[in-house]
């Protein structure tokens, strides 16, 4: 606003502190700042009330107008989008399957089918977070298929 660096704004305190006193400078930095504060108010409601007069007035239409014209490539291509959106749109309303009785039942069961495999995969992944060392002693592999037999070797000293 002012252009002022800290430097400046330190000489001015100083020059506040011996001119003013110690005793009445808080007051009178409440006094600045209430000034400040109000200064500010009145830009804003000017600020608001002007860009209100505009919008009135149409400036925006022509702002909107200037733009387009700036850049005409932009444009076409926001008015393809837009159609082709609608276009979109209106052919996924039109082409939307209708499912039968039967069908619908059939879509159902496979969905209650994901769902409980989904809570089945999260109570599993629950369980692994709170006892890993079982987990670890009860491998997937092992609990779906039958472990392989062992065999057995004979020891040098089992023969003696």
């Amino acid at each position: 606003m002012f252009d002022l660096g800290w430097t400046e704004l330190l000489l001015i305190g100083i020059v506040a502190l011996i001119v003013v006193g110690p005793k009445d400078l808080p007051g009178m930095f409440r006094a600045v700042g209430n000034f400040v504060g109000k200064a500010k108010g009145m830009a804003r409601e000017f600020s608001r009330a002007m860009n209100d007069a505009a919008d009135q007035s149409g400036v925006g239409d022509i702002q909107k107008t200037f733009k387009s014209a700036a850049n005409p490539m932009k444009t076409a291509m926001d008015e393809v989008r837009k159609t082709t959106d609608s276009v979109t749109r209106d052919l996924n309303d039109v082409t939307k399957p209708t499912l039968s009785p039967d069908q619908q039942a059939s879509a159902e069961k496979g969905r209650a089918a994901t769902a409980e495999m989904a809570e089945a995969r999260k109570a599993a992944k629950a369980e692994a977070e709170a006892a890993p060392e079982k987990v670890a002693s009860k491998p997937k592999a092992a609990a779906k298929h039958k472990a392989a037999p062992k065999v057995k070797t004979s020891k040098p000293e089992d023969e003696a």
